[in-house]
């Protein structure tokens, strides 16, 4: 997101607590000024000067939400209407919510638009849903936010994630020759390129005001729902000599939704999904080519959110909430490179 709207001519600072400096996948973006802040300790004073906020931010899916589910609550939901209020004392006035189709959760067999009734079944979903909930209470004429309900990512990134279902398949595939399927593969799941999501940002940020005043939004493309079990045949045809296996005792898992994603791109045509899961699996696949990915890679605490989480605690540099122990000591700050 940071090159797409420093190419679209968009003066950025970022605003990241940098726990992941050391998960950079291939070599380093080009960096931006940034805060090395953490969202629940921004003030008013921090944002006056900004035209609009793209909130990021936050602990990023089910299982890191799982670890403390009233953590969780307090750095996704509270420090995140925190920040919306913050931004509108401080005239800020396009804030952009990175919510998220978990909040339909247990969502079945139905296509659901963003009319349909949240039904999250985890602590990172709820929170999700609480910020939409309390946030659409800030807008008025000069507070002006939307809310961007993105699907499942995929796609080669400089943080890239190993806990995300096409990454993962296709990193399994690639090491070991397995395709390992956690589930049942009935789960249904839509998916969306890190590059669509970061084009849905910029159109919003782009759009004329009116079209996108506290809406909502779906992110990714009707087309693009998949069962997990579809998502392995797709990987089977991209991985040469792989093969599927299920997990022993697996079952259904609860978390399962389709979502219809045309309000996007009717409401903002400049918007225009680009990927699908064929092209996402052919790029991992010629990306752990590159870099000779092995098991440890994919499977250890480098690349997956709540493994790392517990490695810097067990390392000592983390406290249990989420807080550096030592600022100036750290080993693991940088420069951060992501916007929020």
């Amino acid at each position: 997101m940071v090159p797409m709207m420093l190419a679209a001519g968009h003066d950025l600072t970022g605003l990241d607590k940098d726990l992941y400096s050391r998960c950079t996948f291939g070599p380093e973006p080009d960096s931006i000024p940034t805060l090395n802040r953490d969202i629940r300790d921004i003030e008013t004073d921090d944002l006056v000067g900004f035209d609009a906020i793209v909130h990021l931010a936050g602990l990023s899916n089910d299982p890191l939400g799982d670890l403390d589910p009233e953590l969780t609550y307090e750095i996704n939901h509270l420090a995140s209407v925190k920040l919306a209020k913050a931004a509108k004392a401080a005239n800020v006035s396009r804030f952009v919510f990175s919510s998220s189709c978990s909040n339909y959760g247990a969502g079945g067999e139905a296509l659901l638009d963003e009319h349909a009734p949240f039904n999250p079944v985890t602590p990172y979903g709820v929170s999700k849903v609480r910020v939409e909930q309390d946030v659409v209470e800030l807008a008025d004429s000069s507070f002006s936010p939307t809310f961007l309900r993105s699907a499942t990512a995929y796609g080669v990134s400089p943080r890239l994630r190993f806990d995300l279902v096409l990454n993962n398949l296709v990193a399994w595939a690639f090491a070991t020759g397995l395709i390992y399927i956690k589930s049942d593969g009935t789960p249904w799941r839509p998916i969306v390129h890190i590059e669509d999501i970061s084009r849905a940002f910029l159109a919003v940020v782009e759009a004329p005001r009116e079209l996108v005043h506290n809406e909502c939004f779906n992110v990714g493309r009707t087309a693009d729902n998949y069962r997990v079990s579809e998502l392995a045949e797709i990987v089977r045809d991209t991985v040469p000599g792989c093969k599927i296996e299920y997990a022993a005792e697996n079952g259904p898992d609860k978390r399962c939704y389709r979502v219809n994603c045309d309000k996007l791109p009717n409401t903002l045509p400049n918007f225009k999904p680009r990927w699908d899961a064929r092209m996402g699996a052919n790029e991992l696949y010629a990306a752990y080519q590159r870099v000779g990915l092995v098991m440890d890679d994919f499977e250890g605490s480098r690349y997956k959110r709540v493994a790392h989480i517990k490695y810097l605690q067990q390392s000592g540099v983390l406290d249990s909430a989420l807080r550096w122990k030592d600022e100036t000591a750290d080993p693991t700050r940088r420069t951060a490179l992501a916007a929020a």
